[in-house]
C-alpha cells in the first residue's frame, strides 16, 4: 500500500476526531470561537513540528519564496471561512449529514486542480469519484422519499448550499496548499508540507485574532476559559493537517479528497455511537455507495 493512503485515511479519522470535538464547542464558543480553536491551539505545534524535522531528523529548511506566500494566504483564507461554514453547518443538520454535505469537495476539487495546475484523472478515478458523490447525495434526501422532486429540493435547501459551498472552498484550499508545497525547494514532501502547514497555521492564527479583536472580543476570552477542550481540538486539527499536507504533497488532490471521504465512514460511528444521533436506512446505503466509490479509486490509482 502506498504512503498517501495510509497517510490519508490517518487524516480523515483525525479530521473527523477535530469536527466531533468542535461540534461539543460550538454550544459554548459559537461558530467563530469553535473555527478559532482549531488553528490557535494549533500552530505551536505545528511550527515545533518543523523544528523537530529540522533538527532530529536533519531535514534541511527549503526557502521561502512569493509564490508559495501567494498560495499559502490563499488556502489559509480559504479554510478559514470553510470551517467557519462546517460548523454553522452542524446547527443545521446532524452531525453526519452536515458533515456528508461538505463532502462534493472531490468533484470540485478535481476541477479546481485542472484549472490551476493542469491535473487530470483517469476514467477509472473520474468513475470512482461520482459513485462516492452519488452516496453523498443520498444521504441528502435519506430522510424524505426519494424522487427527483425531493432530490432536487434537498440539494438546493440552505444545508445544502452551505455544504456544497464548504466543500467548494475546501477544494480551493487543498488545491491552493498543494500548490504552496510543490513551490517550495525542499528536500522531500514531508518537509515541504510541514513547513507549508507552520506558515500556514500561523497565518491564519494572526488572522482570526485580528478579526475577532474587531467583531467580538469576549470570543477570545471564551477560547482561553476552555483551554483544556480546545487544545484538544487543536492537537487533533494540527496533526490531522500535517496528514493532509503530506498526502497532497505525494499525490494529486482529487485522489487524496476522494480517499478521504472515509471520514464519512467515522463520521457515521461518531454520530451513532457518540451524538446519539438517529442514521436511517438510506444514509447507511449512501456511506456503503461512497466506500464503494473509495475501493474503486484505489484499485485504478
Amino acid at each position: 500500500m502506498e504512503a498517501w493512503i495510509v497517510i490519508t485515511i490517518a487524516a480523515a479519522f483525525l479530521q473527523n476526531l477535530r469536527s466531533a470535538l468542535q461540534k461539543h464547542l460550538q454550544t459554548s464558543l459559537g461558530t467563530t470561537g469553535a473555527s478559532f480553536v482549531r488553528f490557535g491551539y494549533g500552530f505551536p505545534l505545528a511550527i515545533l513540528y518543523v523544528i523537530c524535522l529540522h533538527y532530529v531528523a536533519r531535514y534541511s529548511l527549503p526557502a521561502l519564496n512569493g509564490t508559495f506566500w501567494l498560495w499559502a494566504i490563499i488556502g489559509g483564507l480559504a479554510q478559514i471561512f470553510a470551517t467557519m461554514m462546517l460548523v454553522y453547518l452542524f446547527s443545521l443538520r446532524n452531525f453526519a449529514v452536515g458533515t456528508a454535505y461538505s463532502k462534493t469537495e472531490p468533484v470540485q476539487a478535481a476541477i479546481f486542480g485542472l484549472i490551476l495546475l493542469g491535473e487530470k484523472l483517469t476514467p477509472g478515478a473520474i468513475a470512482a469519484i461520482i459513485v462516492g458523490v452519488f452516496g453523498v447525495m443520498m444521504i441528502s434526501v435519506a430522510r424524505m422519499p426519494l424522487s427527483w422532486r425531493n432530490l432536487l429540493v434537498a440539494m438546493t435547501s440552505r444545508t445544502a448550499l452551505v455544504g456544497i459551498a464548504s466543500g467548494a472552498v475546501f477544494g480551493i484550499s487543498a488545491v491552493a496548499y498543494r500548490s504552496a508545497a510543490l513551490s517550495l525547494d525542499g528536500p522531500n514532501p514531508i518537509m515541504q508540507a510541514a513547513v507549508t502547514l507552520a506558515c500556514v497555521t500561523t497565518f491564519q492564527t494572526a488572522f482570526m485574532l485580528a478579526w475577532m479583536l474587531i467583531k467580538d472580543k469576549g470570543e477570545i476570552l471564551q477560547v482561553a476559559r476552555s483551554w483544556r477542550s480546545s487544545s484538544l481540538v487543536g492537537i487533533a486539527g494540527v496533526t490531522g493537517s500535517a496528514c493532509w499536507f503530506t498526502a497532497m504533497a505525494m499525490q494529486q488532490v482529487a485522489y487524496v479528497r476522494a480517499l478521504g471521504q472515509i471520514e464519512l465512514v467515522f463520521t457515521f460511528m461518531a454520530s451513532i455511537f457518540l451524538f446519539r444521533e438517529r442514521v436511517t436506512k438510506m444514509e447507511a446505503a449512501g456511506c456503503v455507495l461512497i466506500v464503494a466509490g473509495i475501493l474503486l479509486l484505489l484499485m485504478w490509482t
